[in-house]
C-alpha cells in the first residue's frame, strides 16, 4: 500500500513538474491561448521553441533583425518587448539607438520617433540614462565602391531630384554610413531587414551585396529572411528570396580550371553574325556585327554598331566603364546634363562607369563605331528610357 502511494505521489510531482516547465517554456501571453490557441503554439513551439534557437544567427543578431523589423514596420506596441530581448540579448543602449537613427532613412522619421517613445520607457525601466555620440574613428568607406555609387546617383537621380542626389551622397553616405556608433556590419544587417520588411526588392541587391561586403555570410543572408517572415509576414520573405537568389549567383565566382583555358587564338571575322540591333534599345536604323566576348576569368566584350543618319543608342550605362572606337563617319555622344559632342574617324570615346550617355550618328551623316565593355557579375550595360527628339535635336548645332 505504501508503496502504491509513493509511486502516485512521484507520478503527481513529476506531472506538477512538467506542467510548471510547460508553462515556464510559455513566451506567448495567456490571452492569446484563450484567443488563438494556435498562435500560441507557434508562438512558443516554431518562432521561439524553433526559430530563435537556430545557431545560423546569434541571439544577438536576431534581437537587431527583429528590432529593425519592428521599427520599420512601425509596430510600436511589440517594440519596447524586443528591447528588452535585445539588451539581454547583448546589444548595447547606444546600439539600438543608433538603429533607429539609422531606420529613420529608410522607413521614415514617423517610424522612428514612435520607436524612440517607447525605446525611452524602457531605458527608464532599466535605469539607462542618456545616450551619446561615440568618440571612435569614423568608419572608413571603400573609396572604389563609393565614387562609383556616387556617380550612379549622380547620373540617375540628380537631374530629377538634385535636392536628392546632394542629401544621398553628402548625409546618408557622406555622414549616417560613417557614424561609429553601430558597425558597418550591423548597419547593414538592419537595413537589409528593413528593406525585406518593408517590402523594397528594388533596393535590395545593392544593400545585401553591400552586406555580404561588410562581413555578412551567405547563411546569415538566408537566415535573415527566415526570421523575417515571423515579424513581416510570409509574402515578404518570398518576395525577398529571388532577388537574394540572384545576388548569391552573381557573387559566385566562378572556378576555372586550367584545362578549361583555351590557348587558341580566335579571329572574329568582320561582318560576322551581322544583324539588327533591338529597337527597344536603339532608334532609327542600327546593324551590329562581330559580336564577341573573351573567354573566362577575362570578362570583356564588344562589337562593331553602325548607325544611319539620325540614329542612335537609348540611354544607358556600364558598370565597368566602355571604349568607343570610331571607325567611320560623324557620330555624337553626350553624358547625362551634359554637352552633345561629335567625335569622328579615329576618334577613341571613353565613358567612365554608371555614366548615364547616349551615343550614335550625326543628323546628316552615319557613323561605325567598335565598342568594348567589361561584364561585371555578367551584365555589361543597363538599358533605360530612349533619347527623345528634342534631346537629339540638341546635336545639329554641332553640324
Amino acid at each position: 500500500m505504501k508503496k502504491i502511494a509513493a509511486t502516485i505521489a512521484m507520478s503527481t510531482l513529476a506531472a506538477a513538474g512538467a506542467e510548471a516547465e510547460d508553462r515556464r517554456a510559455r513566451v506567448a501571453p495567456p490571452a492569446v491561448y484563450e484567443t488563438a490557441p494556435g498562435l500560441g503554439h507557434f508562438t512558443d513551439d516554431v518562432l521561439f521553441g524553433e526559430v530563435w534557437e537556430r545557431q545560423e544567427l546569434s541571439p544577438r543578431d536576431r534581437s537587431l533583425v527583429t528590432v529593425a523589423t519592428l521599427v520599420a514596420t512601425g509596430k510600436a506596441a511589440q517594440t519596447g518587448s524586443h528591447v528588452r530581448r535585445a539588451l539581454d540579448n547583448g546589444v548595447k543602449p547606444e546600439e539600438i539607438g543608433e538603429l533607429i537613427t539609422q531606420l529613420a532613412f529608410y522607413s521614415g522619421w514617423p517610424n522612428a520617433m514612435s520607436a524612440v517613445t517607447e525605446t525611452k520607457k524602457v531605458f527608464e525601466e532599466r535605469g539607462i540614462g542618456s545616450v551619446s555620440n561615440s568618440d571612435a574613428a569614423r568608419i572608413e568607406l571603400e573609396a572604389a565602391a563609393e565614387t562609383a555609387r556616387a556617380a550612379t546617383v549622380d547620373a540617375n537621380v540628380a537631374s530629377t531630384a538634385s535636392a536628392l542626389a546632394d542629401l544621398t551622397n553628402r548625409v546618408l553616405f557622406g555622414d549616417l554610413w560613417q557614424r561609429p556608433d553601430l558597425s558597418a556590419r550591423d548597419r547593414s544587417l538592419v537595413t537589409m531587414a528593413a528593406l525585406v520588411a518593408i517590402g523594397q526588392p528594388e533596393q535590395l541587391p545593392f544593400h545585401a551585396n553591400r552586406a555580404m561586403d561588410n562581413g555578412l555570410t551567405r547563411a546569415e543572408v538566408s537566415e535573415i529572411v527566415t526570421h523575417i517572415a515571423f515579424y513581416a509576414g510570409w509574402p515578404r520573405a518570398m518576395s525577398a528570396v529571388p532577388v537574394v537568389k540572384r545576388v548569391f549567383d552573381q557573387r559566385e565566382t566562378p572556378t576555372v580550371k586550367e584545362s578549361t583555358v583555351t590557348t587558341e587564338i580566335k579571329i572574329t571575322r568582320a561582318g560576322n553574325g551581322k544583324a539588327s540591333a533591338p529597337e527597344q534599345y536603339f532608334t532609327g536604323k542600327v546593324e551590329t556585327s562581330g559580336f564577341y566576348r573573351g573567354d573566362a576569368p577575362a570578362r570583356i566584350g564588344g562589337a562593331t554598331v553602325s548607325f544611319s543618319a539620325g540614329a542612335r543608342t537609348a540611354w544607358h550605362t556600364h558598370p565597368l566603364g566602355q571604349t568607343l572606337f570610331i571607325v567611320s563617319g560623324k557620330g555624337w555622344v553626350q553624358k547625362a546634363n551634359g554637352p552633345v559632342e561629335q567625335v569622328g574617324a579615329g576618334d577613341v570615346v571613353w565613358i567612365p562607369p554608371h555614366i548615364r550617355h547616349w551615343h550614335g550618328a550625326s543628323m546628316d551623316e552615319g557613323m561605325t563605331h567598335f565598342a568594348v565593355a567589361e561584364a561585371l557579375d555578367g551584365n555589361s550595360v543597363t538599358w533605360m528610357e530612349k533619347v527623345s527628339d528634342d534631346e537629339y535635336n540638341k546635336g545639329r548645332l554641332l553640324d
